[in-house]
């Protein structure tokens, strides 16, 4: 099969380099442009990596930086050639993403990791094997816009293991009530100020801003059902509280769920298996084996244990215990993974779900 060509945007960023890693040897992508701030554009990778004069090169993936990627020349966003493109991966930061995206996708398809584009009427908030269909409103959105291509975000990664865990219940079991404490790790943060060394040891960060709305709104949507055009949300109320604790990688969540209908631990068990045995991603290249792990020993999840099952990509679940504090309803621990599922890598993803479809 003739591999589809793509171009990273943000390339040089953390998440940009998350891409990098993602996409190295990939069987049906292949990376041909990639684009970065006017400092860095004209020099390949490498050297823009490589720019501090004290030698230190700014690359955070481990490893060394992959050979396919090291020579490439970095293009300024003006001079990306969509015409020689497929699709657009777009790391760029949100308050820059609307510019950029609306441009690129006047000419080519955008999956994005920003939320620039994600509360727009018609725009889904994708997570494959969740709500796969709600990517027809893609064509609306082209159409509405008179662009040959769209924007596909990505959720808040606070919000991935959140709804990917709902899922099964709400179809269940009828979710309607949820409360939810996050512990994200500090890789969420990116450079955000407020997680340095002297914050977050020794200490939790009891505020994330921004981070509470988005997960709400981001939930109903992503849970909601696509009719006549749009999406209505689910009718699900949710409090959350998000604290950044000093762990790495992978967030960790609790939550409470209140259901329409009698629920137990063994219940939420057998939802999860079965939803996980006929998920929609199985098959596709970055996908685990195993969408969910749930875990009986009351000692799991923990982030240094699960963070590399399935590479990143698996949702583990532990903890189940039936509660009736919101009526019917079981409370749970998730951990998912930021910088896998939560980012790149469930970006992906998501291009390989939108390709089977047919929308790349």
């Amino acid at each position: 099969m003739e591999k589809l060509r793509v171009a990273i945007v943000g390339v040089t960023g953390i998440v940009g380099q998350e891409f990098v890693h993602a996409l190295e040897g990939h069987p049906w992508f292949a990376v041909t442009q990639i684009a970065a701030s006017e400092r860095s554009a004209g020099k390949t990778y490498a050297e823009a990596l490589s720019s501090d004069p004290s030698g230190i090169v700014a690359w955070d993936g481990s490893g060394r930086i992959p050979g396919y990627v090291a020579g490439m020349r970095i293009r300024s966003i003006d001079g990306l050639d969509p015409s020689e493109l497929e699709l657009v991966f777009s790391a760029v930061e949100s308050g820059a993403a609307r510019d950029i995206e609306t441009r690129l996708a006047a000419d080519v398809p955008v999956i994005s990791t920003s939320s620039a584009y994600r509360y727009e009427d018609d725009v889904p908030i994708l997570i494959p094997g969740i709500n796969d269909d709600h990517a027809d409103l893609l064509d609306a959105q082209s159409r509405n816009r008179g662009w040959k291509g769209w924007v596909a975000p990505l959720p808040n990664c606070t919000t991935t293991g959140l709804a990917i865990t709902l899922k099964p219940l709400h179809d269940s079991h009828g979710a309607r009530r949820v409360v939810m404490t996050s512990m994200q790790a500090l890789s969420g943060a990116g450079r955000s100020p407020g997680v340095s060394a002297m914050n977050i040891t020794d200490n939790i960060v009891p505020y994330i801003p921004k981070e509470e709305k988005k997960v709400r709104i981001e939930t109903r949507k992503i849970l909601g059902t696509l009719r006549d055009g749009r999406i209505e949300e689910a009718d699900i109320r949710v409090s959350c509280t998000c604290t950044r604790v000093p762990v790495l990688d992978g967030h960790t969540e609790s939550v409470l769920v209140g259901t329409d209908r009698e629920i137990d631990a063994e219940a939420a068990k057998r939802a999860y298996g079965e939803y996980g045995r006929a998920v929609s991603t199985a098959g596709l290249p970055s996908a685990p084996a195993d969408y969910f792990a749930v875990h009986d020993d009351p000692m799991r999840p923990q982030p240094r244990i699960e963070r590399e099952v399935g590479d990143g990509m698996t949702t583990t679940i532990g903890r189940i215990e039936e509660d009736d504090l919101l009526g019917h309803g079981v409370k749970y621990v998730l951990f998912s993974h930021n910088k896998k599922m939560g980012s790149a890598k469930g970006a992906v993803l998501l291009a390989e779900m939108l390709h089977k479809k047919g929308k790349v």
